[in-house]
């Protein structure tokens, strides 16, 4: 039985838990079994980094890695690339190390098409606070990448405030409740994740305010606010789905089957118009299918 070692950011972001629920669905069914290495504090880097070390001691076949910071881990990734163990990079991608895969969504794009959801509904008008993810992370910046060549296209919108919420629900509560007595007008909450934007709709909804809010991942708890009408969109950066491909991955790469290098899996904005599918529990979402996913890719 293969063993798989997933390092993911942290337990306090669900779009984590459902990266480890996917590679261990993927796992079981293809006879293996994952080993999940995650930080006690969230997104912590040298606590990632002596996880590496773990890993590299106990040997599993292979391992699924997920970056705390988007530079910081490369001497660690070599690590594992000297020790031989194969890796697949998956949702945040590396610029250096030798990876069997990346399994992932364009976050430059999942940037500027929630972005330009939210100017649309503003009419092409409006001030907006920017909540951003974790300072260093590689979707934190490719999604602000994305976010300020939108606002680009879109002048009539201003960026009233611009803070990092580390990706955090407390966090981002927490600085909207401070951010709110300094914004007379607010139009908008443009959001890198769906956990900061519940906990902008709770300071909103505790001050008395409203706005439009999108995030990021069709979380199960992102499509009940859209249902009650408290999130505008979010956008399906489905980490379980994807975990579930990296899983596949690295099974059949330890298998000698055909991987190809760079496995995209579409993003789509989900709203009050197309949320049905994404309406259910984590633990009721389905893998997708290896075949329907890399058909035409290399």
């Amino acid at each position: 039985m293969f063993t798989l070692a997933v390092f993911t950011k942290n337990r306090t972001n669900d779009a984590y838990a459902a990266a480890r629920l996917g590679a261990e669905r993927a796992a079981a069914r293809l006879g293996a079994r994952v080993v999940h290495y995650v930080p006690q504090r969230p997104d912590n880097v040298e606590e990632q980094i002596d996880l590496v070390d773990q890993v590299i001691a106990a040997r599993p076949d292979a391992a699924l890695f997920v970056p705390v910071h988007a530079t910081a881990m490369n001497g660690a990734v070599r690590k594992l690339n000297a020790a031989g163990i194969p890796v697949v990079n998956f949702l945040n991608r590396l610029d250096e190390g030798r990876f069997v895969a990346f399994v992932g969504s364009d976050d430059y794009r999942i940037g500027h098409d929630i972005a330009a959801r939210l100017f649309r509904h503003l009419g092409g008008h409006g001030d907006i606070v920017i909540l951003e993810g974790v300072p260093g992370a590689v979707t934190s910046r490719d999604r602000r990448r994305g976010f300020d060549d939108a606002l680009a296209q879109w002048p009539g919108i201003r960026v009233a405030a611009s803070r990092s919420a580390m990706y955090q629900q407390e966090t981002a509560r927490k600085t909207m409740a401070e951010l709110l007595p300094r914004l007379p007008r607010l139009d908008g909450i443009l959001s890198a994740n769906d956990v900061m934007s519940l906990g902008a709709i709770e300071a909103l909804e505790a001050a008395g305010r409203s706005a439009a809010v999108v995030g990021v991942n069709a979380l199960p708890e992102a499509i009940t606010a859209i249902k009650r009408g408290k999130l505008l969109a979010t956008v399906n950066f489905d980490a379980l789905k994807i975990a579930c491909i990296a899983a596949e991955a690295a099974i059949r790469h330890l298998r000698g089957q055909p991987v190809p290098r760079d496995i995209d899996l579409p993003v789509q904005i989900v709203d009050a118009a197309n949320c049905q599918p994404w309406d259910r529990p984590l633990e009721e979402r389905e893998c997708p299918k290896w075949e329907e996913v890399v058909r035409d890719q290399r």
